[in-house]
């Protein structure tokens, strides 16, 4: 449900970090990057992503009394990806660092970019290695893969990879920036023996990924139903996560559908903070 605080929460978390990391609008613009991002978060979190409702609500309520027509936003938008990018990561820092050595989870979940009957009319991407396989779901995708990193429910870290590239490919595109002695459950997909032996040699950092039938390095009973408890979690922030978002995100560009989803997992960390 849309409420006035949570809103006003949200913009003066993003503003409060923004003054934090120094940094300044451009003294010609009559709308700051802090209200551009609170009205993109207020897009996906109440309006299923669609910008244009998010915007003519912001203005019409005054929370943007000077908001940007709907060219000039998007423009805007895209310009400050990669401050809204590292704005996620820098929160993630902040509660990692709090936490200390902790207990961590790590998941993926497919977005798709059209229902697999239009894969060859879709415009938005491209190529064969966007065509993957969610063996949750048992079913195909064209789309992205989210990987997601979470502390207690919220996420901390995340990367996008193309649908057809498998999870364990996640374990050298994130950067694990945790503190020594923290563990990251994670599902059997991420099994790779050698990035476990890697990360506990180099950070002390206890990668415990589930264990299939016929692995060589089998759990005692105790460690199996520890895993099984600790990834539980991970499966209820998905679920709250993915009802946010609508069954086809809309976007006209292969950046802009990428923006989208990586918007969602932003927006819905800020939103477990407020």
């Amino acid at each position: 449900m849309l409420s006035e605080d949570k809103i006003i929460a949200l913009y003066c978390i993003v503003d409060d970090m923004l003054k934090g990391l120094h940094h300044r609008d451009d003294q010609r613009v009559q709308v700051s990057d802090s209200e551009v991002i609170t009205t993109s978060f207020v897009a996906v979190l109440y309006f299923g992503g669609n910008l244009e409702n998010a915007r003519h609500f912001m203005k019409a309520e005054h929370y943007v009394p000077k908001m940007l027509e709907k060219s000039r936003f998007c423009r805007r938008l895209h310009r400050i990806s990669e401050l809204l990018l590292y704005l996620f990561f820098q929160m993630g820092q902040y509660l990692k660092d709090m936490a200390g050595a902790s207990d961590y989870v790590l998941d993926s979940f497919p977005v798709a970019a059209c229902q697999n009957v239009r894969i060859q009319r879709c415009r938005i991407l491209k190529g064969k290695q966007w065509h993957g396989r969610s063996p949750s779901h048992a079913q195909y995708f064209y789309g992205v893969r989210v990987q997601v990193l979470t502390l207690y429910g919220v996420p901390v870290e995340f990367c996008l990879m193309p649908g057809r590239e498998n999870d364990f490919g996640a374990l050298q595109r994130l950067p694990f920036q945790v503190a020594p002695e923290s563990s990251i459950y994670m599902d059997a997909n991420y099994t790779h023996y050698q990035s476990e032996d890697d990360a506990f040699d180099a950070e002390a950092i206890w990668i415990k990924a589930a264990r299939k039938s016929n692995s060589t390095k089998k759990d005692e009973p105790y460690v199996k139903f520890l895993k099984q408890v600790m990834r539980k979690g991970i499966e209820t922030t998905f679920s709250e996560l993915k009802a946010k978002m609508l069954r086809c995100i809309h976007a006209v560009t292969e950046k802009g559908f990428l923006l989208k989803v990586a918007l969602f997992v932003i927006a819905f960390a800020f939103d477990k903070l407020t």
